[in-house]
């Protein structure tokens, strides 16, 4: 969907968009129907996923970062609670069914046009499947603290600091193993 940034009509009544102060700020505003858009962010959820030790990442096929390693993670549809998308999402890149748990990471700011504002990151385990990169990654695999492949982006590098920071063990602590 186009930013509103890049709207030039009404989506409601389909009048020119003018600008204007509104709550505090400049906005896109209507002034037929005398509707104020907000540009809302883009949220995004991973799953931090642990087996002995090791933590799972996918690679991607889709610009931007190609061929870089991340957690399996995407866009939370509207109306979607976000541990439920953590789950479809590593489903679909992986093949695993797993469960979200404990919110380990908020991340805060797009790091591309098209990227996510927010990303909050669940840890998450296994409950059935096997690893098998499906959907937008070429690759899944569980990778040791000390073997990290080059990571495409922030949220992934600040959820693994934190998992490192934690002995590599987020899940293993929580779950009582």
């Amino acid at each position: 969907m186009a930013d509103l940034e890049e709207f030039r009509f009404c989506p409601v009544c389909g009048r020119p968009l003018t600008r204007r102060v509104a709550f505090g700020q400049e906005r896109p505003a209507c002034d037929s129907c005398d509707r104020v858009y907000f540009r809302d962010p883009k949220v995004a959820a991973a799953a931090l996923v642990e087996r002995e030790g090791k933590i799972l990442l996918v690679r991607r096929v889709n610009v931007p970062e190609q061929g870089k390693w991340s957690l399996p993670a995407g866009f939370v549809d509207g109306g979607e609670d976000p541990r439920r998308a953590a789950e479809r999402e590593c489903r679909e890149e992986t093949g695993l069914q797993v469960r979200a748990g404990e919110l380990v990471e908020v991340v805060y700011g797009a790091e591309h046009p098209a990227g996510a504002s927010i990303v909050l990151v669940y840890q998450a385990e296994i409950v059935a499947g096997e690893v098998e990169a499906h959907d937008d990654a070429d690759a899944a695999e569980f990778f040791a603290s000390d073997a990290i492949p080059p990571l495409a982006f922030e949220a992934t590098r600040k959820a693994l600091e934190r998992w490192r920071a934690r002995g590599g063990g987020i899940l293993a602590e929580s779950s009582g193993q």
